[in-house]
């Protein structure tokens, strides 16, 4: 007789996902075959090369708007191919908020093609994401640094959930969720400052992964569940990641402590789990 399996808990589809990742990733490269060298400019093993961007915005769309000094190379050969768009990849990296051996919890490659805004509409454009964003490195365009915009024809998620292809338009058309703008900040806070709930969340591990010298923290949040990291003392080891669905999604970021509650029960705290209390860098 074959033995069920429980079902996997519920998670937002790939084009929300992909969306998410977009807005908050916050490490960003330019990866293609025509950008020329130079100190700004690093080689991956198959011969491509990638430039990070002084700054980079992504919307729903995945039209990014990359910032980059007006001299570098990577701008020299876009300028070059003129009306013939330069192709290349975008990789955006979503890294956690709080300190994990593998700290990479999705990666987003946008395929295009790339071009420099002119200088107005490059002022212009810093103006409107300045508006949602705000950056100082924004009033640098038009002092030593331009703009360029990728115009996106394909969009690759590859996360905890697996890995999806997409077209830019389902990424755009995916609604947005509603705890991606304050998550991060709550997962670093909840990590930093209540270590006992943490410790209470415990019993909803799998029972192999409740043993002394384990160490939990909460990885990632969204408006079905709660990601959760296992990692042991041994630095080799398989790390684990347990998700827990929350009892209804979630409508705003202020339904996220009752949905944690709801996942604690009434539940004593477990000793011998060590939660994770240290930000990472920059979080």
């Amino acid at each position: 007789m074959a033995r069920s399996r429980p079902p996997a808990p519920p998670v937002p589809p790939p084009a929300e996902r992909a969306r998410t990742l977009a807005g908050r990733a916050r490490h960003a490269a330019v990866i293609g075959e025509g950008v020329g060298g130079s100190s700004g400019v690093s080689a991956e093993d198959d011969g491509a090369l990638r430039a990070a961007p002084t700054l980079h915005h992504v919307p729903s769309t995945g039209a990014a708007t990359l910032q980059f000094p007006e001299d570098h190379p990577l701008v020299l050969q876009v300028r070059e191919r003129g009306e013939a768009l330069l192709p290349v990849m975008l990789e955006l990296a979503d890294v956690a908020p709080v300190t994990v051996r593998r700290p990479v919890r999705g990666l987003l490659w946008v395929s295009g093609r790339l071009r420099v805004l002119p200088m107005r509409v490059a002022r212009r454009a810093a103006l409107r994401i300045a508006a949602e964003l705000p950056d100082e490195r924004l009033l640098d365009v038009g002092h030593g640094e331009t703009l360029l915009r990728l115009e996106p024809a394909m969009v690759v998620l590859s996360d905890a959930e697996g890995t999806e292809a997409l077209a830019p338009t389902a990424m755009a058309a995916a609604p947005p969720d509603p705890v991606a703008a304050t998550g991060d900040p709550w997962l670093a806070h909840l990590a930093a400052a209540h270590a006992g709930t943490l410790s209470a969340l415990v019993p909803r591990l799998p029972v192999r992964l409740r043993r002394p010298g384990h160490r939990l923290a909460p990885l990632g949040v969204d408006r079905l569940g709660l990601r959760l990291r296992v990692e042991t003392d041994d630095p080799e080891a398989t790390d684990h990641d347990v998700r827990l669905p929350f009892a209804a999604p979630l409508s705003c970021p202020g339904q996220l402590g009752e949905a944690v509650r709801g996942l604690i029960g009434c539940t004593d705290e477990v000793a011998g789990l060590r939660p994770t209390s240290r930000p990472a860098a920059g979080a």
